[in-house]
């Protein structure tokens, strides 16, 4: 989701506010004057603009049903630290504060993904045969870097992350090590399984015990940005579990073994599956309990959380964050790379 940041005078008298992130439907209302913060609540010292109408009319319905996260003004009343402010501008919109949402549950998943309290497990094992190239498609050069280094650089960089655990095979560890990251984050490794689900659990395992939030993530995945990372983690923190998705947007049937149409699929609730999920760990390990009695398989992480039967939350993601997997998707992700 495109966004802007403003800077709002009029919300607090006396205390100017910067709005973080804000939703591009509704941010040139702002700017031009034409909307204004029609309240605010306070939420452990951040200010949250909860509500925001059009000034010169009342509209047929509501410009915004999300939020804007207001970071205050240095103030002795007021203050966030530098390593909480990319946390809460990425905790704005799409759900996280709202009316149906308390301001005390939102406080509590704000303070779960404190700085260093995530372990990232990036997938990095795969054989990638369909892009038949001669080594692993994770590992083949995109604009100067291997595939999986871009998201390592990404996910290292981002404040709530005080762990790596690189799932690969020992031949490639040196491509991780040798990655000069933007922060001194730990990097752990730990053996690829048959299945992915054995390479997570073998992740799992290896990570730091105190962890708040796992979050998984496929290393053909290069292009996954923080900022809707940062909103899946509060989503796991808040619910137990997490994954960044897209709408799909092609029309979608099901097909019998005949090759004809059973049915088209409703796709207004169908959703794109991305990575990273992100899961509360005990939950996680509860999951890979259950699936070892049940001999069950799964295709991705969040499968072993609804095979509990417990909820998982869908956190809108970006329509750039694609998987590399054949040869064309390399040319795409080189067009994503180019409007950045």
């Amino acid at each position: 989701m495109a966004a802007t940041s403003l800077l709002a005078g009029s919300v607090c008298p006396g205390r100017p506010v910067r709005v973080g992130v804000v939703s591009a439907r509704w941010a040139p209302y702002l700017a031009a004057g034409e909307a204004h913060v029609a309240r605010v609540r306070l939420v452990s010292g951040i200010m949250i603009g909860w509500k925001v109408v059009e000034r010169s009319q009342r509209p047929a319905r509501p410009l915004v049903r999300r939020v804007a996260m207001m970071q205050p003004a240095p103030s002795p009343v007021m203050q966030t630290s530098p390593s909480s402010a990319p946390l809460l501008r990425g905790a704005t919109g799409l759900g996280l504060v709202g009316r149906h949402t308390s301001s005390l549950r939102v406080a509590a998943a704000l303070r779960a993904v404190a700085p260093g309290s995530v372990s990232v497990i990036l997938l990095s094992g795969g054989v990638g045969k369909r892009m038949k190239a001669s080594m692993p498609k994770q590992y083949l050069d995109l604009r100067g870097r291997p595939i999986a280094t871009w998201s390592l650089i990404e996910l290292a960089g981002m404040p709530e992350v005080g762990e790596v655990v690189v799932v690969c095979a020992p031949e490639y560890r040196d491509i991780f090590t040798s990655v000069t990251l933007p922060r001194d984050v730990p990097l752990v490794f730990a053996p690829p399984g048959d299945e992915r689900q054995d390479s997570v659990l073998s992740g799992l395992r290896a990570s730091r015990e105190d962890a708040t939030v796992v979050a998984v993530h496929d290393s053909a995945r290069p292009l996954v940005l923080a900022a809707d990372v940062r909103r899946c983690l509060v989503d796991a923190a808040e619910h137990g579990a997490a994954v960044l998705a897209v709408p799909v947007k092609p029309t979608i049937k099901e097909v019998g073994a005949d090759g004809m149409v059973i049915k088209t699929l409703d796709r207004s609730v169908l959703w794109d599956i991305q990575t990273p999920q992100c899961i509360r760990p005990d939950l996680l390990l509860r999951g890979f309990e259950h699936v070892a009695a049940e001999s069950l398989a799964v295709t991705d992480d969040v499968s072993i959380v609804e095979a509990l039967g417990q909820p998982v939350k869908i956190t809108p993601g970006d329509y750039s964050n694609i998987k590399v997997t054949t040869p064309e998707d390399m040319a795409v992700a080189q067009c994503f790379l180019d409007e950045r």
